[in-house]
């Protein structure tokens, strides 16, 4: 592979991260979907949930982001390993949600990916949420700017275990 493609393969898969972030955003789940192979795959263990198909896919993001009144992701480079029309690689994500419940949770987790080329382009063929559990995660109460909050402070509910830090196998 010439460097000229690796560096094209590159910032294809980047930009399918940011175009994940922005279909979650923006809500769009059909775009969502489509950024994933046909068989693609998402796994959540912490909250114990999968999906094995761009449908299942669309359909659970859908039900998720149907909790939150406010969801905010934002991705952050991580690795990519180039392996001819795979590769493999971690992204690092920022998410502050607030629920339609009146809660709020701010969680920062690592997306363990798995890549491949097709007729369209790069596609994930999986993403899993940070193996078991999120990186931290912490259970806030937002108010208005300003606004001093003293019932819950803003504190970790959750840090993984040195062996959970570990890519999923």
């Amino acid at each position: 592979m010439s460097n000229f493609q690796s560096i094209a393969d590159r910032f294809e898969i980047e930009a399918l991260r940011g175009s994940f972030t922005d279909a979650v955003m923006m809500r769009n789940y059909d775009r969502l979907a489509s950024l994933f192979t046909e068989d693609g795959v998402v796994r959540i263990p912490h909250i114990n949930a999968q999906a094995k198909s761009r449908q299942e896919i669309r359909a659970g993001v859908e039900r998720m982001q149907g909790l939150w009144g406010c969801f905010v992701q934002t991705t952050h480079p991580g690795t990519i390993q180039l392996l001819g029309d795979t590769a493999i690689g971690r992204a690092y994500v920022s998410e502050l949600m607030h629920g339609r419940d009146g809660s709020s949770e701010l969680n920062y987790a690592v997306y363990h990916d798995r890549y491949r080329r097709t007729e369209d382009g790069w596609k994930f063929a999986e993403r899993v949420n940070a193996g078991q559990i999120p990186r931290y995660h912490t259970a806030c109460v937002l108010g208005a700017p300003g606004e001093l909050r003293r019932k819950r402070r803003c504190r970790p509910t959750r840090r993984a275990t040195k062996s959970q830090r570990q890519a999923p196998t």
